[in-house]
């Protein structure tokens, strides 16, 4: 399996993008995922044993779901990329001067003059052929690469401290106000994850913390809705 050497000294909040993207969507799932589960359930008027068993039943299923997609998915990324790498390192021993010059075109279209561009493209090869041809003529670095096992992992572990938040909620509130006190709670975790997220990814903290919370209460206000009125119909 064809990998790429080498690291940038510098560090950019882009190479925190693979993990981030896994730990923020598995948070984000567990707390929207089981607080929708454990307020439709509740407002179906059923009792705390009820409840909790529903939200620690969508917590494991839950977690096992998110690691499973995020593996397979990521596992397809993988596979492409290790098949380009594959690929081009067979190019570069069968090929190199018509490698060489692609790489060199490629430099010529981002500004530089054909010289230039051409002395840049021979000794980057020199350097490192693979993770030149992979950086820049098919856009692999060492910071982007798949992982498919850290990324199930991840997702499988946030999803379960998220879902494990709305879940500890139930523990200590009183069950006549479980709906409102999980909603709330839950929309608080949600704005406290978007700002976090944010923060780490270096983008606008208003629109991460609403992006999550709009549709946080809005997956809680259609279950409870659901909940509501199945309660009803089955008393």
């Amino acid at each position: 399996m064809a990998r790429l050497s080498g690291r940038h000294l510098e560090f950019h909040k882009g190479e925190r993008i693979g993990w981030l993207r896994a730990a923020v969507l598995g948070a984000n799932d567990g707390v929207v995922s089981t607080a929708s589960l454990i307020v439709g359930v509740a407002a179906a008027n059923a009792d705390r044993s009820e409840i909790l068993l529903s939200g620690v039943a969508g917590l494991v299923a839950g977690a096992m779901s998110m690691a499973a997609g995020e593996y397979v998915s990521v596992s397809s990324q993988a596979d492409t990329e290790n098949a380009d790498l594959a690929r081009e390192a067979k190019e570069l021993a069968t090929n190199p001067e018509f490698e060489k010059e692609e790489l060199a075109q490629i430099y010529v279209k981002r500004g530089l003059d054909s010289e230039v561009a051409h002395k840049v493209a021979e000794q980057l090869m020199a350097h490192n052929a693979l993770e030149s041809h992979a950086r820049d003529e098919l856009g692999i670095t060492e910071s982007t690469l798949a992982r498919p096992i850290q990324a199930a992992f991840a997702s499988a572990a946030t999803f379960s401290v998220g879902a494990g938040l709305p879940l500890l909620v139930v523990l200590i509130a009183e069950h006549k106000n479980l709906v409102y006190s999980v909603s709330l709670a839950s929309l608080f975790f949600l704005v406290v994850l978007g700002v976090v997220a944010a923060r780490a990814g270096g983008a606008s903290i208003f629109k991460g913390a609403l992006r999550v919370g709009f549709w946080g209460a809005f997956a809680m206000l259609v279950t409870a809705l659901i909940g509501k009125l199945f309660g009803t119909v089955v008393q």
